[in-house]
């Protein structure tokens, strides 16, 4: 019998080596390869049935069909989606531990399973759990939303073609594994492959299937990158989590625009939408605080306002290293010197500011246009 032979796959970009380095040769990334063991070529991961031989087609002979989206129950998610859920499509929703992503999840599927029938697979917690959550968030239990414990991909995609589904949750894809797979669930390899199959059987089902996704450290989706492009959507669940809003960001849509946002706020019941992010974000006008003004991303989706406050340095020394302290920092900006009435302290020409907004926000881009109070 042959020696099980290792290699070393990057995480980041998923090139494959027969030596381990410290920074990737292709992507550059530092300490993201991975020892693994290289599979004889018998061992598969999922058998795959050839079906019929497909020929190419114009433009004009492909079949006008309308894309049909239904409505999730919540309008934010609907919007960042770009209208709503579509029939089979792979949605892989990212975030950092207790952000609130199986609250949403969960959420979602019980307005769902009133009019269909919709699978959450929690791989990380007991049905016992998943449970009492429901009853502390005060959903109801409909009919018609099934729960699923199980680490097992080859068991869990047994039950979606013996349930069939029209919805389906996988909470989370690094808890799965291929049993034909020797890797540990979370590794690159094991990933990759159940989420390969989950997406195949999504496609050929004609299932929307939602996925969560662990993040890293560095606020990126935990696994290989080709995760992300396996997926049809790529949605982010930002915010502090001691903070009661959150942001839900759209980096990548099929379907739809990017960059979109939607905003909630966490409470007792759970996540509520935000209709108005302006009145959340722009916090107490009534407070003196000086040179406070008010603020819009030049990046937001819509009007939004925030409340900033400056951290200025004069222009002869250096700028600083470190954001201010007890602040996340949108960016480094420059004021023209028309702004020194507003500001409320003199200000030399482009005299380099952090802005700290009021709310714990963290917009994508720097830019920044800003307004006195009237």
């Amino acid at each position: 019998m042959a020696k099980p032979k290792t290699k070393y796959v990057c995480r980041a970009c998923g090139a494959e080596f027969g030596q381990m380095y410290g920074r990737c040769p292709d992507c550059g990334q530092w300490n993201t390869l991975e020892e693994t063991v290289k599979l004889p070529p018998t061992a598969t991961a999922l058998p795959v049935t050839a079906g019929a031989a497909r020929r190419s087609q114009t433009l004009a002979e492909i079949a006008d069909d309308r894309m049909e989206r239904q409505p999730s129950g919540y309008g934010e998610l609907d919007r960042v989606l770009g209208g709503g859920i579509v029939a089979g499509s792979l949605v892989l929703l990212g975030g950092e531990p207790g952000i609130g992503k199986s609250t949403l999840l969960l959420a979602v599927a019980q307005q769902l399973a009133a009019t269909q029938r919709v699978l959450y697979v929690c791989a990380e917690e007991s049905a016992t759990q998943v449970k009492l959550r429901a009853q502390r968030l005060g959903l109801a239990p409909p009919p018609n939303l099934y729960l699923l414990p199980e680490t097992d991909l080859t068991a869990v995609l047994s039950e979606l073609q013996s349930l069939r589904p029209e919805i389906a949750v996988i909470d989370s894809i690094q808890a799965l594994y291929l049993p034909t797979l020797s890797a540990a669930p979370g590794s690159v390899s094991q990933v990759r492959e159940c989420t390969s199959a989950l997406m195949r059987w999504a496609k050929k089902e004609t299932v929307s299937l939602f996925v969560v996704g662990h993040v890293t450290k560095e606020g990126a989706i935990a696994g290989p990158k080709v995760l992300e492009h396996l997926v049809d959507t790529v949605l982010y669940f930002e915010g502090d989590r001691f903070a009661n809003h959150r942001l839900l960001r759209s980096v990548k849509n099929r379907f739809g625009a990017t960059q979109e946002i939607g905003v909630f706020e966490m409470g007792a019941q759970g996540l509520v939408e935000v209709e108005n992010p302006s009145a959340l974000f722009l916090g107490n006008r009534e407070e003196a605080v000086p040179a406070r003004r008010r603020s819009w991303p030049a990046r937001a989706p819509g009007p939004w306002w925030w409340n900033c406050r400056p951290w200025s340095a004069p222009p002869t020394m250096a700028p600083p290293a470190a954001p201010p302290p007890a602040s996340k920092p949108i960016g480094f900006c420059k004021f023209w010197p028309f702004w020194k009435s507003g500001w409320g302290f003199p200000s030399p020409k482009w005299m380099p500011t952090w802005l700290r907004p009021a709310a714990s926000t963290s917009p994508s881009r720097p830019s920044i246009w800003g307004w006195p109070w009237p």
